[in-house]
């Protein structure tokens, strides 16, 4: 899967481009500020409905506009799909593919998924569990067609029992959305377990490839008590619960556990290490989607060169190539990538001011 065309209107400082697309590496260069990011948001807003760069949707629309058009033709093993997306600053979003009007922006994720490198890709390891849950999830969305149903109940009943916890409830009445609660968390629970446990089979190997010298263990960790059934853990905790006005165990406190030795990976590499340790994670995710499932993930590498020498900017940019997908990278200068290719980029765009241009 990839696109083969991108039309892009009032979308930031980009009032108006039309790209024809590689299947392979779309290379973008520009100074700072001249837009080039830009672009990869917009493929980003386009498969997700929102930015990476900012939670205000608004702010991506162009200031002398009421709102911005994404359009791409989309190469799919069944046959080209259209897609098209119109924000308005009002709030207002309308999705079509082929022509029909999606329900939920998550039919967006089902047609695009898109994998993000940035230099605040290091949110996976330094922001919480909430970036590293995201990340499982993405996986486990793909991987599982029950999955987004079953993590959309979860956090439904959990709205509603942490306002109960907050109205000072009796457990009586707590203990009946407590039954549909754990029944949805354990599924939940299950499939990410699932999904980790694939992960990590090639995971490893890539890991290697980054950091040979190091040793990483990856492990999920559930969110409550691992030798206490959940309906125990809610039933034990309810009166702590209801002081805090909060659920405080399940899947919402799940995470992903990165460690070298006893120690946390964030605290035991440094800031090149970590970020060859968050492309493999970006990269092993996209493999495990294509054994899966047999779709491509979109790679969208923003400032490549960022804290990376030459040898590691070639193993990436390999062993992206190796996974078959379409990929878009940024950089400020254009040798700094094609001195690290055995072979020129497939397709190579100059942003200046907001104009996009191709370029030999």
């Amino acid at each position: 899967m990839s696109l083969v065309q991108l039309q892009i209107t009032d979308f930031r400082n980009i009032k108006s481009a039309r790209l024809q697309l590689s299947r392979g590496l779309n290379l973008i260069s520009g100074l700072n500020g001249s837009g080039k990011t830009s672009i990869l948001e917009a493929i980003y807003f386009l498969g997700m409905g929102r930015s990476f760069r900012s939670h205000l949707a608004q702010r991506v629309i162009n200031n002398e506009s009421e709102q911005l058009v994404l359009f791409a033709e989309i190469e799919q093993a069944q046959g080209n799909a259209k897609l098209g997306l119109r924000r308005l600053r009002n709030g207002e979003i309308e999705v079509r593919l082929n022509g029909e009007k999606l329900k939920r922006l998550s039919e967006l994720a089902e047609t695009l998924p898109i994998q993000v490198i940035t230099p605040e890709s290091f949110s996976l390891l330094f922001e919480g569990p909430k970036s590293r849950r995201q990340f499982i999830d993405w996986g486990a969305f793909h991987s599982d067609p029950q999955f987004h149903s079953a993590w959309s109940n979860v956090r439904r009943i959990l709205k509603q029992r942490n306002q109960l916890l907050k109205n000072q409830a009796d457990y009586q009445t707590i203990e009946y959305w407590d039954r549909d609660l754990v029944r949805y968390t354990e599924q939940v629970t299950e499939i990410r377990n699932q999904y980790v446990h694939s992960l990590n089979s090639l995971l490893t190997g890539i890991i290697e490839a980054f950091l040979p010298q190091v040793d990483v263990k990856v492990s999920f960790t559930r969110g409550w008590d691992s030798k206490t059934s959940y309906a125990d853990a809610l039933q034990s905790q309810y009166s702590r619960d209801l002081n805090s006005g909060n659920t405080g165990s399940g899947a919402h406190k799940a995470d992903l556990r990165l460690r070298v030795g006893n120690m946390p990976a964030q605290d035991a590499l440094s800031r090149g290490q970590l970020k060859l340790l968050v492309c493999a994670l970006r990269i092993a995710q996209g493999r495990l989607l294509k054994e899966q499932i047999n779709k491509n993930s979109i790679y969208l590498v923003d400032d490549l060169p960022s804290e990376l020498d030459a040898r590691h900017r070639q193993l990436l940019l390999t062993q992206l190539a190796d996974t078959g997908s379409q990929i878009f990278v940024t950089a400020i200068e254009p040798t700094a990538i094609v001195d690290s290719l055995h072979c020129p980029p497939d397709r190579m765009f100059h942003v200046e001011q907001g104009h996009v241009a191709v370029t030999e």
